[in-house]
């Protein structure tokens, strides 16, 4: 039998702490699951959230959406899945099924994305959670949870664009950022067979960059370091989310060379060599299902795992206050204390 209740937490009201919140547990749509959180990550868009940068959280908000849990109840259209599964569930949710992108498959493009999010109505920081069965995708055996957990949407976030613009030839990639994203990134591109290069202004990350998988190391602190790059890499993956130097930047990339953004940094530029080198930039949200589980296969098989501190959830406030001075190493994933597995 379920509680009647959920325990989460909560911000009250935008740019607040979290605090202790109980709910009354949502209703199971016939697609829906209902998932006991086991653990769950803390990302950056949780942050984001909080404070309302997108402007479409409602109060009392229940952040949380690198979701790994054991499924406790499931919707009577659901197929595939029975109670005691171990799954992982990313930022988004569900999909309308509808639209022109999600019957093309492209789910993550959905044209109701704002309510497509996990933490709609009340996300991952919490006992439980509920989504759409077709977004809750089982688990390799030998995975832990804690790296699934970031895995469902860091580990998502890097690999859509690189296996979209980096696999097959040997791709020089840099990886402008060696933080939660980053340090993955550089896994994923490894593996996937890139030459590559990190790029960060914080030179004692330098020799764990090389550990991930990083052929190389370009110390942006100074940005005068880059001209040694200058028209050398094809793709170019933005993890960095602070102050870039974003004319250095493009000058490294090749004749029609590609730059994906992947968080959302201000990006302010003279467009002079964007035009007469013919450049593309390009944003990218998470990936379909179908690159969901490819993914987690991928990670698998080739050892891919993001490095991480476990908290208790109880310390959420203490691990959103290390993720907002940086001082994560690299991802923080919190433990429910009453669903340990």
């Amino acid at each position: 039998m379920f509680a009647l209740k959920g325990l989460g937490y909560a911000a009250m009201a935008v740019g607040q702490t979290l605090e202790p919140f109980e709910y009354a547990l949502p209703e199971l749509g016939e697609h829906d699951v209902r998932v006991s959180i086991t653990h769950c990550g803390v990302c950056h868009t949780d942050i984001h959230a909080i404070d309302d940068y997108y402007g479409i959280t409602d109060f009392p908000f229940v952040p949380g959406h690198e979701i790994v849990g054991y499924i406790s109840d499931v919707g009577p259209a659901v197929s595939g899945l029975k109670a005691g599964d171990r799954v992982g569930i990313g930022w988004q949710g569900r999909s309308c099924m509808q639209c022109e992108w999600c019957l093309q498959g492209e789910e993550q493009l959905c044209m109701d994305i704002a309510s497509a999010t996990t933490m709609v109505p009340y996300g991952g920081f919490s006992s439980s959670v509920i989504a759409d069965g077709r977004f809750a995708y089982p688990l390799p055996l030998a995975m832990p949870s804690p790296v699934a957990a970031v895995l469902m949407c860091a580990g998502i976030t890097v690999y859509s664009p690189l296996r979209a613009f980096a696999a097959g030839d040997k791709q020089k990639v840099a990886i402008v950022g060696v933080g939660g994203l980053g340090h993955l990134a550089i896994q994923f591109a490894h593996a996937l067979g890139c030459e590559v290069t990190a790029i960060s202004c914080s030179p004692d990350k330098k020799e764990q960059a090389l550990a991930f998988g990083a052929d190389d190391f370009i110390d942006f602190s100074d940005p005068a370091n880059l001209r040694q790059a200058n028209f050398y890499f094809d793709l170019l993956l933005c993890t960095a989310s602070g102050m870039i130097s974003w004319e250095a930047i493009l000058r490294t990339l090749k004749k029609r060379g590609r730059l994906v953004l992947l968080g959302f940094p201000d990006v302010a530029f003279n467009s002079t060599d964007l035009v007469a080198h013919e450049l593309t930039i390009t944003g990218s949200l998470l990936g379909n299902r179908a690159t969901m589980r490819e993914m987690l296969a991928f990670a698998q098989s080739h050892g891919i795992a993001p490095e991480i501190e476990l908290m208790p959830m109880s310390q959420v406030n203490q691990a959103i206050q290390r993720v907002k001075e940086n001082k994560a190493r690299y991802r923080i994933v919190l433990v429910n204390e009453t669903e340990k597995r």
